[in-house]
């Protein structure tokens, strides 16, 4: 029996099977081989494609079908860039590329929110400012293509939206609405503050399911609002049967986090990319007051053991 990991990564989508009895790494594929385009249109500007992800991730599930059974996995995992937004229309089709972590065209309209909803309220609400982050990034969608943003049904992050193409259903995690600035880790819910400010429907985010444990399963038919299962997932294209429970996804930092056993607080963990990130683990709803680094839900929390990530990001360190 194998587990099958998928990772969304701005360079490329990688794959794994993992034989579950003795975990080892079974078969494992990256594509595509060169490194994966990013557009940017205008400086600061950073998209690609959703549907590019999905094509790799089916190339690569290709590559592995050829040295292993794929009937026989049994649980998906999914990691991805943290950060990007997905907007999709009530058919699940994107409606523009998505824009991804390393997209700085929003900075200025956090820093407006950050203003105007306040700073002590940011501080103990969201642990973070608005910022460049998700929240953000739809907001200059809002702001500047008005037309697009009247299609969006719902947003996703990158991994959500791979789930989506495997299960038909949409779904996220407090983890990552809590990476995109839109969640309260003070009360645990939906964050209202930057939402409200934006103008942003609520009704655009997604249902918010645990970052480990089964969230939905693989299935031909979409199970969307209004299409009665007629609208089909890509799953045909993938050779992986149906009714594999996803049980697993979370952003690349705290994911490498965790995938390092990193889990406790006063655990820190390092690593080197296209980024190079610092992430600690700690139990204390704490925010630096100068916003220098974010403080987001780390994969493990839950109601009776708190587990936030402590994240210090410093682009270009690979280089």
């Amino acid at each position: 029996m194998y587990s099958l990991g998928i990772d969304v990564g701005s360079s490329s989508v990688k794959v794994s099977l993992m034989d579950i009895q003795t975990g080892k790494c079974i078969a494992s594929a990256s594509n595509p081989s060169t490194e994966a385009p990013i557009k940017a249109l205008h400086k600061g500007w950073a998209e690609q494609s959703p549907e590019s992800w999905w094509r790799y991730t089916c190339d690569g599930l290709s590559q592995l079908a050829a040295k292993a059974d794929l009937k026989l996995v049994k649980s998906i995992g999914i990691s991805y860039q943290m950060h990007g937004l997905v907007c999709v229309d009530k058919d699940g089709k994107p409606v523009r590329d998505a824009i991804i972590w390393c997209d700085s065209r929003a900075v200025e309209i956090g820093a407006e929110a950050l203003e105007a909803i306040g700073y002590d309220v940011c501080r103990t609400r969201l642990l973070n400012s608005p910022g460049n982050f998700t929240a953000s990034k739809l907001a200059w969608v809002k702001r500047n293509e008005p037309d697009i943003y009247s299609k969006i049904w719902k947003i996703m992050l990158p991994g959500d939206y791979i789930a989506y193409k495997l299960s038909g259903r949409i779904q996220t995690t407090g983890s990552g609405l809590s990476e995109g600035i839109m969640w309260d880790l003070a009360e645990d819910v939906l964050s209202p503050l930057a939402l409200d400010y934006y103008g942003i429907s609520r009704e655009l985010i997604p249902d918010v399911v645990p970052s480990i444990g089964v969230q939905a399963e693989t299935s031909g038919a979409s199970a969307l609002a209004g299409s009665a299962g007629s609208l089909k997932t890509g799953l045909t294209e993938t050779g992986l049967p149906e009714g594999i429970p996803i049980s697993y996804r979370a952003g690349d930092q705290p994911n490498n986090a965790f995938s390092l056993n990193v889990l406790n607080p006063g655990e820190i963990a390092a690593t080197a990319g296209t980024s190079g990130v610092v992430y600690g683990v700690t139990d204390k709803p704490k925010a630096d007051g100068k916003f220098r680094v974010n403080t987001f839900l780390h994969v493990t929390d839950n109601p009776a053991e708190r587990r936030l990530g402590v994240l210090l990001c410093i682009n270009g360190t690979g280089i």
